[in-house]
């Protein structure tokens, strides 16, 4: 199986507990990128992508701000190495984007109308029975 990749430093101490998760997924990394397209449309086929994006970037912030299980040197070493997204993590220990799950859906400059995406929209705000789908990453509702 691939390794994730990385530079000549070698990794801090814990890596060796983390390294399975991220070489599994990873490889449903790999899967998702090379999975047929045909039938699908063309924002569709990139909503796997960023589901184990943020899959990975969460496994890697519980880890360090919830559990506590790993060290200050692997959590930056994973950073720096972009084993997750620094920015993504940045925003998700600010008070009301705890479950944002891309930073497409909070910039403004992709919407119409100069707004956030659907997905932030609160459900209790939105119409009974409506089923919400972010056209970015497929997100059905992010909103604390």
């Amino acid at each position: 199986m691939p390794k994730v990749r990385r530079s000549r430093k070698p990794p801090p101490e814990g890596w060796e507990l983390i390294e399975p998760t991220l070489d599994e997924l990873e490889q449903k990394m790999r899967e998702a990128e090379s999975e047929p397209h045909e039938g699908k449309r063309k924002v569709e086929a990139l909503w796997p992508v960023f589901r184990i994006h943020h899959q990975k970037s969460r496994y890697i912030y519980d880890l360090y701000y919830r559990r506590k299980a790993i060290s200050k040197e692997l959590y930056d070493f994973c950073l720096k190495e972009n084993i997750a997204d620094a920015n993504l993590i940045a925003k998700w220990k600010k008070q009301g984007y705890e479950n944002l799950c891309c930073l497409r859906c909070i910039q403004t400059r992709d919407t119409n109308f100069g707004t956030s995406c659907i997905c932030r929209v609160p459900k209790a705000k939105l119409e009974e029975g409506r089923i919400v789908e972010c056209i970015h990453c497929g997100c059905r509702g992010c909103s604390g």
